[in-house]
Formats: structure tokens, C-alpha cells, sequence
């Protein structure tokens, strides 16, 4: 009996002793490992919707919003949750416009969660709101973002652009990608391991973050006068291509950009690729013309070859070895000065400069200059231009090369020598981006970057004002602006096609800069082929170069001031000068058109509230005033 009862009492003992260490196990886990097995529970349980990360805005130099973000949501479904598939699959195909079959694929997929890519991804708000009152078990929408662009095509091939999932494709948004892209975010629900929501349980909302702002270098006023230009010489002209930049040439920071044809980047897909690939100012590569011409003097007069006052006699051709080079101007410009040959764009006065140079230190100079290499420029799709092999060369082809061409060259290279020919002698690299920034704040700001010394501040002043001299007395003087003190160079460049040169197939442009006291801004605009026309750089080009310089005076802040060179026109070619009259106070509808200028309305006002140019100002025949209302 005894040893029944002893067993009895061990037995309870050992039961009581299980219980207890189960109890003490369970208040183990409950007290101190309760979270962690919560946390795998919940991991097991939740579905996770991916949330993309918000790019950050892109602005101007002046803190104008250039690019930004818009609403899109991006349809995702878990397809356990979803009751009727049947159903639910003709609802989504007939609000996003697409087939049942397509929508049924999804919902048959053994995932846990499934986004509807690409009919669901980043749709608009209406097609949001017709799935959000339909109901639909299973279906959830995730707050996705995608580029909005209030400026629609202004600057496209720079800025570039996104794809479905946010990420860079070309141009800035390329370039920046890791900057500008924010951390991705989840909206995480909580299911059995059937599907079924547990009602119990709410989720959560990871939020994405937003990337870094960049602050472009871009005047997005001197911007919209390029675009709007550009859109008024093809109207006009319909050149094949057509391109526009402006730059500082103290430092090089590019102030706008643009090309012809341009697309909207966000339908980048209705346009052919070379249209949104190619930026033209730094990927198009042609010979320069004239306008390369800016090097040749400079190097002259750097190595003293000839004086500003030096003559030259231009019969109308040059005989280098045998061959028989041509100026633009039948029967020549007779006896001139060296400044007269700048003026006057002489060819054959040229062809004497770059033989008094010699190859040797004439491509040393086009070397110094940054010719044949790309300038750094941080943009995509920049090309090196094709320059002579000293070594490999006659005199022919180093006459050719002094007066711009046989020789090929990009706009931006062009424009960053001409730079330095005028800035005081210094070669920077060209760039776009000012800085990044979070929330207004920049946080980080480039600045300029020297290259190299080229030409003694000395040269430097010479070649400013003798390209002051061309535009008032010579070759540009369609691009002279009264009060200011505008520089430049014409360019009418042959086009050349396997080995041939085209006929009557041109390349026409204009470089302008000012004011050449004290150089600010600078601006070259191009036209591939342009129609109903003559053929000359001066005539044509000049004219828009002047529009782009008195809005790009506005938005520097540049103003006019006394001295300079007076224009002297020429009565059977230049156009003549009308005083401008005061617009401001006057009703739009009331404008009377004006015989001498046409009239540019920006605003959608009834009344005029400033004008430019200003009251009193001269303007050249057809040229155009800008009424703001």
C-alpha cells in the first residue's frame, strides 16, 4: 500500500513538475520572446504592395520648377483574395482598356501579390477612382508617381527621360539617377496563409522617400525665349534641324539649350528614338564655317602674325598650291585692314592667317581651343568632332581649316572657344548641373572649373572688340541691339555629303555675344538647310540670335549702357531702325498693327502691363516686340 501511495504521490510530482516547466516555458516566451515571435508571425502573414520612391523635382537656376511629380497609382491584386476572378477581370479589363484574358492571367497567378504591369501600372486618376468604387476583393492601388512636366517640350533632350519604373533613361535624369531616386516604400496587409484578410489587423504604410532636387544652371526665362524662337524659325524657315545655346562665357554654365525637332517626354514612346537621343547642340557634329573664324584671328593676333591695322588685298579667290579657293563675295573686298577681314568675313584673308601661322601652330591653337576632344560637359552624347592630322596634311587643307572648313566641329566646342577668345583668355568646362537640394535648401553648389590658359588677356580684348566691329560695321550687323555692345560672328557653312559639297544646301548660323566690354552672355543658334530664304548666316540667323539676347538682358539683369560702336547700316541690304512706341496701359483687343515690327503677346490678360523692347528704343524692320499682359 505503501509503495502504491508512493508512486502515486511521484507520479502527481512528475505531472506537477511538466506543468510547471511547460508554464514557465510559456511565460518565458510570452514575456521575453513574445515580441519576436509576433514580429515572425506578422512577417508570415503580411503582403507587401511595393511603393515606388518619389524622384526628386529638377528646378532652374533660380528655383523654378522644371520638372516634377504627379499622382499615378499602380493597380496590385493578391489573388487569393480576390472571390470572383471572373468578374473581377472583365471589370479591370474594361477599365483599363485592355482584354479579359490579359486580366485573367494575373488573377491566376500562385503569387501572393501580383502588379498589373504595364496595363495597370501608373494610371490616371479617373481610371483610379472607377476601381476604387467598383469594389473589387483582392484589388488594392498603390500611390505610385510619374514625371510631370509644366513646360511640356522646353529643354527635352536635356532634361531626358523616365521610364515605368521611375528610372532615369537619358539626359539629366539619367546622368542623376541615384540622386534623384527616393527609397521605394510598401503598403504591407496582413493574410492567412489562404489569402484572407484578417480583419483584426489593419497593416501599415511604409512611406517611400523623396531623392535629392537638382538645381539646374538653366534660366528657365532665357529658356522659354529660345523654345519660342526656335518654334518661329522653323514656322518660317523649315530646316531640317534646328538648335539654340546660350552660355556664360565667364564661366561656361550653360543658360539654355534646345533642338528641333524636340518631343514631350512624357510620350517619349510616340516619337522616333534619334528625336529624344540626340541632344544637337553638343551631339551634332558639322563643318562651322565662318564662325570658326573667331579661333583663327585670335591665334593671329596671340602670335602676332599681323596687326589689326595691317592691309590685305583680297582679289576675291587665294592660289594655294595650285588651288583655287574662293571668297563669298565675287570679285573680292579689294584693299582692307586685318580688323576689315574679320568685318567682312574675307575668306582669302583668312586663308593668309592660317598660312602665316603655319600648321604646327595653327593646330595647336585648335588643340588649346578644346577642338577634337569632347569638353566635359555633363550631359549625354557629346561627340569629339573631326579635326585635320597636322602630319597628315597639305597646305590646302590648312587654308580650308582657317576659314572653317574641312573641319568639323560641335556647337558647344564652338561656343566654349569663342569663350575664351573673348572672356579674357581662359577655357572652362561647360556645365548644367548648379547643385543638389532637399526641400528648398541646396546643399551642395558646383562652381566653375578652369581648363587652361589659351590666349593672353591682351589678345583677348582685341578679339572682343573687333567682334563688336563686325556686328556694327560688318557681317552681323543684323544682330546689333541699340545700347548695348553686341559682338559676333556669322556662319554660312557648305554641307558636305561623302566627299561632296551639296548645292545651295547650307548650314546657317549666328554667334552673338554681349555686352563685349564685359562679356555676360553669349548665343548661337543654327538652321540645317533652312528654305525660302537667302543663304547667308547674317541675314537669317542674326535676326533670332537678337530676339534670344534682348530677353536673355531681362532675366540677367543686364543693362543698357552709353559708348560702343554706332551701327552703320547699310541702305541696300540692312534693314532700317523704327523707334518703339509705348504699349503699356493699352487694351489688347485695341493694339493697332504696326508696319514696321509684329507684335509677340505673352499673358492671356486684357491689358498690357510692360513691353520689351522698352518705349522709345529702336527695333529693326519686322522685328518683334513683346507685349506682356
Amino acid at each position: 500500500m505503501y509503495v502504491f501511495k508512493k508512486r502515486i504521490f511521484i507520479f502527481y510530482l512528475a505531472i506537477f513538475l511538466g506543468v510547471l516547466s511547460i508554464l514557465i516555458r510559456l511565460s518565458y516566451v510570452q514575456i521575453f520572446l513574445g515580441a519576436t515571435y509576433y514580429d515572425r508571425a506578422l512577417d508570415l502573414w503580411s503582403r507587401s504592395v511595393p511603393v515606388e520612391g518619389r524622384r526628386g523635382n529638377i528646378y532652374d537656376r533660380n528655383g523654378n520648377l522644371i520638372v516634377g511629380n504627379s499622382l499615378a497609382p499602380t493597380v496590385v491584386v493578391i489573388p487569393r483574395q480576390v472571390k470572383n476572378k471572373d468578374q473581377t477581370a472583365h471589370t479591370l479589363a474594361k477599365i483599363l482598356k485592355t482584354d479579359y484574358q490579359t486580366m485573367r492571367k494575373h488573377l491566376d497567378k500562385n503569387v501572393s501579390v501580383e502588379i498589373l504591369k504595364p496595363d495597370g501600372k501608373k494610371i490616371s486618376l479617373n481610371e483610379a477612382k472607377e476601381i476604387a468604387y467598383a469594389k473589387l476583393d483582392g484589388v488594392y492601388l498603390a500611390g505610385d508617381t510619374i514625371r510631370y512636366y509644366p513646360y511640356e517640350h522646353y529643354a527635352a533632350q536635356v532634361i531626358g527621360i523616365t521610364g515605368i519604373d521611375n528610372q532615369g533613361i537619358t539626359g539629366i535624369e539619367y546622368i542623376y539617377d541615384e540622386y534623384l531616386r527616393g527609397l521605394g516604400g510598401s503598403l504591407n496587409i496582413y493574410t492567412d496563409a489562404h489569402g484572407n484578410k484578417f480583419e483584426d489587423l489593419s497593416g501599415f504604410y511604409k512611406t517611400p522617400t523623396t531623392g535629392f532636387d537638382i538645381y539646374l544652371t538653366l534660366d528657365l526665362g532665357i529658356q522659354v525665349a529660345v523654345e519660342r524662337i526656335l518654334d518661329y524659325a522653323v514656322a518660317r524657315y523649315s530646316p531640317e534641324e534646328a538648335m539654340a545655346l546660350v552660355m556664360n562665357p565667364k564661366t561656361s554654365e550653360i543658360y539654355a539649350m534646345a533642338s528641333r525637332p524636340t518631343f514631350n517626354p512624357g510620350h517619349y514612346q510616340d516619337y522616333a528614338q534619334e528625336i529624344y537621343n540626340r541632344n544637337l547642340p553638343i551631339w551634332k557634329s558639322f563643318e562651322p564655317g565662318s564662325t570658326f573664324k573667331i579661333v583663327t584671328f585670335a591665334a593671329g593676333l596671340e602670335e602676332k602674325v599681323f596687326k589689326l591695322t595691317d592691309t590685305f588685298h583680297d582679289p576675291g579667290f587665294a592660289l594655294v598650291d595650285g588651288a583655287r579657293l574662293r571668297d563669298w563675295k565675287a570679285g573680292g573686298h579689294g584693299t582692307e585692314t586685318y580688323l576689315e577681314v574679320l568685318q567682312n568675313s574675307c575668306n582669302p584673308g583668312f586663308v593668309s592667317i592660317g598660312l602665316k601661322l603655319g600648321k604646327e601652330r595653327f593646330f595647336d591653337y585648335v588643340d588649346r581651343f578644346g577642338f577634337g576632344e569632347k569638353t566635359g560637359v555633363d550631359l549625354l552624347g557629346e561627340s569629339k568632332g573631326i579635326i585635320f592630322n597636322p602630319d597628315k596634311i597639305g597646305q590646302v587643307e590648312l587654308a580650308t581649316s582657317a576659314f572653317g572648313q574641312g573641319i568639323s566641329v560641335t556647337p558647344i566646342q564652338l561656343m566654349n572657344a569663342a569663350a575664351a577668345a573673348v572672356n579674357g583668355g581662359i577655357l572652362h568646362e561647360p556645365y548644367i548641373l548648379k547643385g543638389f537640394g532637399v526641400q528648398g535648401e541646396i546643399l551642395y553648389e558646383r562652381g566653375p572649373k578652369e581648363i587652361r590658359r589659351v590666349i593672353s588677356e591682351e589678345t583677348s580684348a582685341l578679339v572682343a572688340s573687333s567682334l563688336e566691329h563686325v556686328v556694327s560695321l560688318g557681317t552681323g550687323r543684323s544682330g546689333y541691339i541699340d545700347g548695348y555692345r553686341i559682338g559676333g560672328k556669322t556662319g554660312t557653312a557648305q554641307i558636305a555629303h561623302q566627299g561632296v559639297y551639296l548645292d545651295g544646301q547650307y548650314i546657317l548660323s549666328f554667334l552673338g555675344i554681349a555686352p563685349m566690354n564685359d562679356p555676360q552672355v553669349m548665343v548661337y543658334v543654327a538652321l540645317t538647310k533652312p528654305k525660302n530664304c537667302i543663304q547667308y548666316g547674317g541675314v537669317v540667323t542674326a535676326p533670332l540670335v537678337k530676339e534670344i539676347m534682348m530677353e536673355s538682358f531681362t532675366s540677367l539683369g543686364i543693362e543698357k549702357q552709353d559708348g560702343g560702336i554706332p551701327l552703320n547700316a547699310r541702305w541696300y541690304i540692312d534693314t532700317v531702325l523704327h523707334p518703339v512706341e509705348n504699349y503699356v496701359g493699352m487694351k489688347v483687343k485695341g493694339l493697332r498693327r504696326n508696319p514696321y515690327y509684329h507684335f509677340i503677346i505673352e499673358g492671356n490678360g486684357d491689358y498690357v502691363i510692360a513691353q520689351l523692347p522698352d518705349a522709345g528704343e529702336k527695333i529693326a524692320q519686322d522685328g518683334f516686340v513683346i507685349l506682356y499682359t
